[in-house]
């Protein structure tokens, strides 16, 4: 971020700012960086003290004191001085009622602010966003990629993407920003609403609408009600880059100033598209790019793996383009484009002749069926092995989501079936019934002791799958496997 005075962040977070008696009244000391980890505190930090489920952040002010802070945001001025007290520490506060709101605000004036700048000098800080129930993070990455060739672009780090890493994010620009590249996430209504607020948006990407976080939404419809969020959520003259394969997110376009449409299955009305989809020896993508201002198709096939991720991929060429890049030039950098944040279909040979494809940073049963679908693209005469952790907050239909779940692992060629957790019972029910070799753990712990035992349940040369939810540990497995194989290559 640019640096601001603590006056000045102060008034940008609603918030005052407290003297210590051992501090006097506060000059002009200048924030530099915003961190909510008392762990990442440096020189020039302002720390916000979140309370959280493990940890309230008040107890943190005195280590970030004593490790460089310029400041503290804090809601319990009692709790943060008494942690100063017990570290030997002085340190200005800002006092808030509520740290999260104000780190949403004071990310909001910030992004206000700079974008009265770059217009003062003739340019513009354009904010662009992606949301949907699949493929979120991933086509931020690739969005990130694309606008960076053209200019100075700030992207959250893997899925930052809810009330805390979206203002963290914003507040990483600074004068030189051209372009900010924004994931939003939703677990209840009203989310993407408040997220839009902080980053007004001028261009809004919706993959699709599918089972996530069923629980909090209550129903698919639900669920397109809060994603559309994202397109109210545009400034007047902005653009809903919207998937024209998916109904829900289609019918967005009547809340859209401006649209732009994209199909993977080249339905010649989208705006972009995907002709003559193949799919190469390594699961690659290979088709003819259909963007608007190309004098003709270009055929090109994509760095990253998997079929789904042609959708992803036309959905950041769409915000790319609706950023102001370059036709030619999209086309160009689009073949380039990789996976940056881990556990999203990361696809890694390892010792023992092991293929792992990784795709464990979350799941729903949208995102399990392109798993699998890749799975079979992958394995040719492989061995094929699916490690699957529970799927989380699916609500009433979990039961038939893990069932569904055991099916596609049967349709797919799976020869085992490891499930973990107890709420995936009944994909293992329904792989067995499709006769399919399972194996059922009790949570994550039993699953890492199961493949270190000698006669564990990978052979050499298997392809080996692992999906589920980021909570219920899939994760970790996937990590564990790449770590220990990979040490097993090295000797």
């Amino acid at each position: 971020m640019i640096d601001r005075c603590l006056t000045e962040i102060a008034a940008f977070a609603s918030g005052t700012l407290l003297p210590t008696d051992a501090v006097p009244a506060p000059g002009p000391e200048i924030v530099s960086t915003v961190v909510t980890d008392s762990r990442r505190v440096g020189p020039g930090a302002l720390f916000v003290a979140l309370a959280g489920e493990r940890t309230d952040g008040h107890a943190h002010v005195g280590t970030a004191a004593t490790a460089g802070a310029i400041a503290a945001l804090v809601s319990d001025v009692a709790a943060a001085r008494a942690s100063l007290s017990d570290a030997g520490a002085v340190l200005p506060l800002i006092e808030v009622p509520d740290t999260v709101a104000a780190l949403g605000a004071l990310a909001r004036q910030h992004l206000a602010d700079l974008r009265r700048r770059a217009a003062r000098h003739g340019g513009a800080l354009t904010v662009v966003a992606v949301t949907g129930s699949v493929g979120k993070t991933t086509t931020k990455d690739l969005t990130r990629q694309l606008l960076a060739a053209q200019a100075p672009t700030v992207a959250p780090i893997a899925s930052f993407n809810n009330e805390i890493g979206l203002p963290l994010t914003v507040l990483e620009t600074d004068a030189d920003t051209r372009f900010l590249v924004l994931e939003m996430g939703a677990s209840a209504p009203g989310h993407i609403a408040y997220l839009t607020d902080i980053a007004p948006l001028d261009a809004a990407a919706v993959l699709m609408v599918g089972h996530a976080h069923m629980e909090g939404f209550g129903s698919v419809d639900g669920v397109a009600r809060a994603k559309s969020e994202i397109v109210r959520g545009l400034v007047p003259s902005g653009t809903a880059v919207l998937n024209l394969d998916d109904p829900r997110t289609a019918a967005m376009a009547e809340l859209a100033p401006r649209t732009l449409t994209f199909s993977a299955s080249g339905a010649p009305e989208a705006d972009i598209r995907a002709d003559t989809v193949e799919l190469d020896a390594a699961a690659h993508a290979v088709f003819d790019l259909h963007l608007p201002g190309l004098e003709a198709p270009r055929r090109l096939r994509l760095a990253v793996p998997g079929a789904h991720n042609v959708a992803n991929a036309l959905a950041a060429a769409g915000m790319a383009l609706a950023a102001g890049a370059a036709p030619e030039r999209i086309a160009e950098h689009l073949a380039h484009v990789h996976l940056e944040s881990p556990h999203r279909m990361d696809v890694t040979l390892l010792g023992r002749d092991l293929l792992l494809i990784d795709d464990a940073y979350n799941a729903n049963i949208d995102s399990m069926t392109a798993a699998f679908d890749s799975l079979h693209s992958l394995a040719g005469s492989r061995r094929r092995v699916a490690i699957i952790s529970e799927m989380l907050e699916l609500g009433a239909s979990s039961a038939a989501d893990h069932a569904r779940t055991g099916e596609l692992a049967a349709q797919s060629g799976v020869a085992l079936l490891v499930t973990v957790g107890a709420g995936a019972a009944p994909a293992a029910a329904a792989a067995r019934a499709a006769g399919v070799d399972t194996l059922e753990l009790p949570d994550a712990d039993a699953a890492l002791t199961a493949l270190d035992a000698p006669d564990g349940p990978l052979h050499d040369g298997d392809v080996v799958l692992v999906k589920g939810s980021n909570g219920s540990g899939a994760w970790r497995l996937a990590d564990h496997l790449r770590d220990s194989l990979k040490e097993m290559q090295a000797q």
